[in-house]
């Protein structure tokens, strides 16, 4: 299947689910793909039982695009945080969890990735931490260039044993780090493209110290992307971020946001009376619903008129407002069906608008 058209937004389906919703859930909202987390699947699942399974998809009943990251961003999260949960070396990283003696190479999340069959796979890249000065940026940049070569001679030479043509064989992505020091993103961008990539990712953590996005990084990355790469904003998931990147010939986005908002009564509602009404060029054409406001309680409007998910076409905002005051499991499945409609409209809208 590999991708659908362009641009697109995955969910993060971290441990082959959306949390919260069934594979019947996702599909309602016309979601076209689903981002599933390398290192979570390995630690917890193992490849064993995805390949008994028939590969990620089979696992979940899932018929829609895949795409895998490499546990880089776990290096970062987990690792560079706080020492006492492992290491960093050349080699890769090892991971001290639950008692147990990780160690995530190159190789091994490249070989993971590709024993899940998924669309695209991402390479193991040395996150760089935001705080971190010019010379410790260059040194996960030179980590991530080295880890970038030893992904792509496995993933070839897996390719090969598979007997993959370029035409069957997953899509695959090189990361660009750097934080924020443009010379050494351009410098990462530039030895990716010389190793050989479908795309590039925009690695590490994309906000700067006063909160603002970081466009001029994205600016770097896409500019230094050849004709015809994909550009991914990994982990990248704002509403009008989305919008913005896009325009900057980005294509391909994942978050938690939605279904992390949806679950703890975050949900997205277009400043619009219909589907069609809505303008994604607009500085706010969007805004946040919290049914915590007691004068919900006899609102017995749709949440948006600008959705036909399950929750806006069947239920009130009266009702919402009752699943979670009560505590019912009912109340997060429906608001994250909700978020992921609105995304979905959201790629639909900027489909468009681009053509």
């Amino acid at each position: 299947m590999k991708l659908p058209p362009l641009p697109v937004f995955f969910p993060d389906a971290t441990r082959a689910v959306v949390r919260s919703l069934d594979t019947a859930d996702i599909e309602s909202t016309k979601t076209k793909g689903i981002l599933v987390n390398t290192f979570h699947l390995y630690k917890e699942v193992g490849i064993e039982r995805i390949k008994k399974a028939g590969g990620i998809k089979s696992f979940m009943d899932w018929g829609g695009s895949v795409i895998s990251d490499s546990g880089g961003f776990q290096v970062g999260s987990l690792v560079k945080k706080n020492p006492k949960l492992g290491s960093v070396t050349n080699k890769g990283v090892l991971f001290k969890l639950d008692g147990r003696r990780i160690l995530l190479t190159p190789e091994k999340s490249m070989r993971f990735q590709m024993n899940l069959g998924v669309d695209m796979v991402v390479v193991l890249d040395d996150f760089t931490d935001p705080l971190a000065d010019h010379k410790i940026a260059q040194d996960s940049v030179e980590r991530t260039i080295l880890w970038a070569k030893r992904s792509r001679v496995e993933f070839d030479k897996i390719c090969k044993e598979k007997k993959l043509s370029p035409k069957d064989r997953p899509l695959i992505l090189g990361v660009v780090q750097g934080g924020k020091y443009q010379d050494l993103r351009k410098f990462c961008a530039e030895e990716l493209v010389k190793i050989g990539f479908d795309g590039f990712g925009y690695g590490g953590w994309p906000i700067l110290a006063n909160g603002e996005f970081d466009y001029e990084t994205a600016t770097t990355i896409a500019n230094s992307a050849p004709k015809g790469y994909l550009l991914y904003g990994l982990g990248i998931g704002k509403p009008d971020e989305i919008v913005k990147m896009s325009k900057m010939g980005y294509n391909i986005f994942d978050c938690v946001l939605p279904t992390r908002d949806g679950r703890h009564k975050r949900l997205y509602v277009y400043n619009a009376d219909s589907i069609n009404d809505i303008d994604i060029n607009k500085d706010k054409f969007y805004s946040y619903y919290v049914p915590d406001k007691k004068k919900y309680t006899e609102d017995y409007s749709p949440v948006s008129k600008a959705c036909d998910c399950l929750l806006c076409s069947r239920y009130s905002r009266a009702y919402l407002r009752h699943l979670f005051k009560t505590g019912d499991f009912t109340a997060g499945r429906l608001a994250t069906i909700h978020n992921l409609r609105f995304y979905s409209i959201l790629m639909d809208k900027i489909k468009k608008s681009l053509t």
